[in-house]
């Protein structure tokens, strides 16, 4: 399954994606443990291979939001790229994040070992934000590609929830954020199982 899924991410990003670096940042994905990586440490995807996973998952649904959103029309709205982008990348945040490890946790009055991932954050940058400092590295973002990045998390962003009104100044401005926070909640609430 990782491997179909690292050729299906492979071949959405070649096809849609143009922009001086891609050759650059697909080298970077390769060979970090983007491809191996769980999508969170306990719900989500939280399984090897998760993180792309959840990725081509959030792609498939920003598309066709953006196609039932702008029928015919949509890439006078929204080009190709711009939905592969945001849709594959969002999480890039999540690069060397997640580490496995093994915790103690009685069963039957027995203490076992049990794996899990534990967070290590090396580069603590936050999330939506750091995806856009990783993206840029290698690719330029438009405005509009970087809010939404930025801002996919919505109202479970810890600067959302510390008071800031920027998030509805984002969705209101750039429909595109708006947009990709609803396709990252249902890849997460009706694509994948949670557990």
């Amino acid at each position: 399954m990782i491997e179909k899924n690292k050729n299906k991410f492979i071949e959405i990003f070649d096809d849609n994606i143009q922009r001086d670096g891609k050759e650059q940042l697909k080298e970077y994905l390769s060979k970090s443990d983007f491809f191996i990586a769980p999508a969170s440490s306990k719900y989500h995807c939280a399984f090897e291979g998760g993180l792309c996973m959840h990725s081509i998952y959030t792609y498939n649904r920003l598309l066709s939001i953006i196609q039932n959103e702008y029928k015919e029309d949509w890439q006078q709205k929204y080009s190709a790229e711009t939905i592969a982008i945001c849709g594959l990348l969002h999480d890039l945040c999540k690069i060397e994040y997640y580490k496995a490890d093994l915790r103690n946790k009685k069963i039957n009055g027995e203490w076992v070992q049990e794996p899990y991932y534990k967070c290590e954050e090396v580069l603590p940058y936050g999330h939506g934000e750091k995806s856009v400092y990783i993206i840029n590295g290698f690719l330029r973002l438009t405005r509009e590609e970087a809010l939404a990045i930025n801002w996919h998390m919505g109202g479970f962003d810890y600067r959302v929830k510390g008071g800031s009104f920027s998030l509805s100044e984002t969705f209101a401005k750039f429909p595109l954020a708006l947009y990709l926070h609803t396709a990252d909640l249902l890849a997460t609430y009706v694509d994948e199982k949670r557990g």
